[in-house]
């Protein structure tokens, strides 16, 4: 049987009932035997980047220990995404769900299909501050922490945590789904 590991995975909502499709991306992750929810950052608002012309984001990061190797971890994200409806329309248009795999242990993988760490995330303030929530000291590319690299993104980009938690989630992962 394969290790175990560490992953951090993000993730995003801007159309529908936003929270309802975070909470049940997280239960679809949970369903898998491979793949279990560690825990869950609280949710974040952010204004969308790129294409701005779009309703706000709610985003979260969650950590998950998994037997699932890189590419599998991957192909059970889009699994999920297509699931819950998603359609990729345009390149940061509106979505139902997105899910990123940010952190998979310490690989870096730099394929065509497939780049870990994923390849924006020292640069976006709602992956950041979430992610420094899980793993404050976690050294990421470019050698500043999860927490410094936070900090310096929230001063340019707009995030904002919020006080309400994913329904049936504690702290330390699912109470139902």
């Amino acid at each position: 049987m394969r290790i175990q590991v560490t992953a951090y995975i993000g993730m995003g909502s801007n159309l529908g009932d936003r929270k309802e499709n975070l909470r049940r991306a997280v239960c679809l992750l949970q369903d898998s035997p491979l793949t279990e929810v560690k825990r869950l950052a609280p949710l974040y608002r952010s204004a969308p980047l790129g294409e701005t012309d779009q309703p706000e984001f709610l985003n979260t990061v969650v950590e998950v220990a998994t037997r699932l190797s890189v590419r599998q971890l991957a192909a059970r994200l889009f699994d999920v995404e297509n699931k819950l409806g998603r359609v990729r329309e345009r390149r940061w248009g509106p979505r139902v769900i997105d899910l990123d795999l940010l952190l998979y242990n310490d690989v870096v993988l730099n394929e065509p299909d497939l780049v870990v760490p994923h390849p924006r995330l020292t640069e976006r303030a709602f992956v950041m501050a979430p992610l420094a929530v899980l793993a404050p000291e976690k050294v990421l590319p470019g050698g500043l922490t999860a927490s410094e690299l936070a900090v310096q993104l929230s001063k340019k980009q707009s995030v904002e945590r919020l006080k309400n938690k994913l329904t049936g989630w504690g702290e330390h992962g699912p109470e139902t789904c």
